[in-house]
């Protein structure tokens, strides 16, 4: 049996332990919130910036920060570069070479000017329009971050808004549910979620966003919802925290992805094995059709792959989501509206890139512990967005 003096040793071993790794014990600390790494452009003089800790991601290359004297120490190859915020000066193997701009440092992360990238460290870059992002690498491994300016990063305002807006199309109005969310907010995450875990299983939209605690929802793909057995297939492809939750070889239908940096595209199903097999893709959803391509109305049923001919003539409940140039996310449900106006109306609402989701009885949008528009039965899985 353990004696006094053993067992008061014992605790104060306990207590120094506890004050000095009080990370051992805590979970939250072993699992750290993601941190988005975004392009910064400067509208003013054109140029542009990236966060310095991406450079740890490229080939044969680590870089450190030492925040003491605001320096960047990179090592690439036989490359040594050293860089310091404010500083023009860049010391490539010990030899000056003059910078267009400085590193500069922002919320604690330290930025340097993409000219190193490219001049220096001779990292081929590309520059792509339709979804506001730059390449970094060969096109057999590359790392795609997206771009915003740097006042549009300083004034992102709320991360989130909904709002109830009337669009006129032709002689009609239609008065539809809107949320916005800005995806380069540090706070919001995306997560595309199956009902019960489960391919398959149904469940309601709300309970579906409460299991997640999910700050938005809005339905997502087609599924056999008019099935007597309890399995309800989905359609489509459906991508779940990176991992391949259902296949649908040779769907043609316009396909909604996302990475860790919540940079976002619409890309036809023919191109999904190619773009997965890139293993960056987090989230997808594959639905359509598409309606808006770079900032018009476009749509072609007949290339996705949609046979009934009612596919654009007939008006129902409808839920579709856009991306915006400068990465936000509309998400939006509209009653009684065509294909065709569906997509005047995602264009109105200033979409560059939109797509058509699983509408009728599936449409719904849930916010802030609601339903801004409610679905008129379970559906199959859902498109969150989590803020903490």
């Amino acid at each position: 049996m353990m004696n006094k003096h053993t067992l008061h040793k014992l605790l104060m071993l306990a207590l120094a332990f506890i004050c000095l790794f009080p990370a051992a014990l805590s979970t939250s600390a072993a699992a750290p919130a993601k941190v988005k790494n975004v392009v910064l452009l400067d509208a003013k003089t054109n140029l542009a910036y990236i966060p310095g800790r991406v450079l740890n991601e490229f080939e044969e290359t680590s870089v450190q920060w030492n925040p003491s004297d605001k320096k960047l120490h990179i090592v690439r190859g036989e490359l040594r570069v050293t860089l310091q915020a404010g500083n023009t000066v860049a010391y490539v193997n010990e030899e000056t070479r003059a910078l267009t701009s400085a590193p500069f440092t922002d919320a604690g992360t330290a930025y340097i000017p993409l000219q190193v990238i490219k001049d220096i460290l001779q990292i081929p870059i590309q520059w792509n329009k339709q979804t506001s992002s730059v390449s970094f690498g060969q096109e057999d491994k590359q790392l795609t971050l997206p771009y915003i300016t740097r006042s549009t990063a300083a004034s992102q305002g709320k991360a989130i808004v909904s709002e109830r807006k009337t669009f006129k199309v032709g002689s009609r109005s239609f008065n539809v549910q809107m949320v916005t969310i800005s995806l380069m907010d540090p706070k919001v995450q995306l997560k595309v979620a199956l009902a019960g875990d489960e391919i398959g299983k149904v469940e309601d939209l709300s309970s579906l966003a409460k299991r997640h605690k999910a700050a938005v929802a809005i339905n997502g793909t087609f599924f056999n919802a008019y099935t007597s057995e309890a399995y309800k297939a989905p359609y489509g492809y459906i991508v779940s925290n990176g991992e391949l939750k259902m296949r649908a070889g040779g769907d043609k239908r316009t396909i909604f992805a996302y990475d860790s940096n919540l940079l976002t595209q619409l890309i036809p199903g023919t191109e999904f094995t190619d773009a997965f097999a890139e293993g960056n893709m987090e989230g997808a959803l594959q639905a359509g059709p598409r309606l808006v391509v770079d900032g018009k109305v476009a749509i072609d049923v007949k290339t996705e792959g949609f046979r009934d001919p009612k596919i654009l003539t007939g008006g129902g409940a409808r839920s579709a989501l856009g991306i915006t140039r400068d990465h936000k996310l509309i998400l939006l449900t509209s009653g009684g509206a065509t294909i065709p106006q569906l997509a005047e109306i995602m264009k109105q609402a200033g979409a560059y890139q939109a797509m058509n989701l699983d509408g009728g009885a599936s449409s719904g949008l849930y916010y802030n512990g609601k339903y801004l528009t409610s679905p008129g039965r379970k559906i199959s899985n859902a498109l969150l967005v989590t803020y903490p």
